[in-house]
């Protein structure tokens, strides 16, 4: 993310954030009536790059495959754009304030520890992933509800 543009950002891109944007905002209504946690959501693209995407470092990602898969995707690097030359950290490598990491979808929200899961990817004892505009690697359901700090069910 930091050092792109959005000049290069494809139309595809474009539809999963906002794919993602819209569960950021369900997991922000699920934490509060769930977990009595609210969130202070930094809007701006300058805040979202240097700090992170709350005040209160959770990082929420939706992972729409997770029901067909049975794996939860771990992002570790991506491209906005699959003809940019190079793949910037991202995911639980970016270096913001994120210390908690939020994956799921609108049924199971997993909350796991960003430094363990940064500890499970070098492990590499998981598959690794890459398309053109992501590297990441996939943990299957049953290790997420092993190794998650906490699962909300919907």
């Amino acid at each position: 993310m930091a050092g792109e543009t959005n000049y290069n950002m494809t139309e595809q891109y474009a539809q999963c954030l906002e794919k993602g944007l819209k569960y950021q905002d369900f997991v922000t209504d699920v934490l509060i009536s769930i977990l009595g946690i609210s969130l202070s959501t930094y809007n701006s693209k300058e805040y979202q790059y240097t700090k992170g995407e709350n005040k209160q470092g959770f990082e929420i990602k939706f992972d729409d495959k997770y029901k067909t898969t049975g794996n939860i995707y771990i992002e570790i690097s991506e491209k906005s754009n699959a003809k940019n030359k190079e793949y910037v950290k991202s995911g639980i490598y970016r270096n913001d304030n994120a210390w908690l990491y939020l994956i799921g979808n609108y049924e199971n929200i997993f909350i796991f520890s960003k430094k363990h899961l940064q500890l499970m990817h070098e492990m590499n004892k998981y598959r690794q992933v890459k398309t053109a505009t992501s590297i990441g690697f996939l943990i299957p359901e049953k290790e997420c509800i092993k190794y998650c700090v906490n699962k909300i069910e919907i």
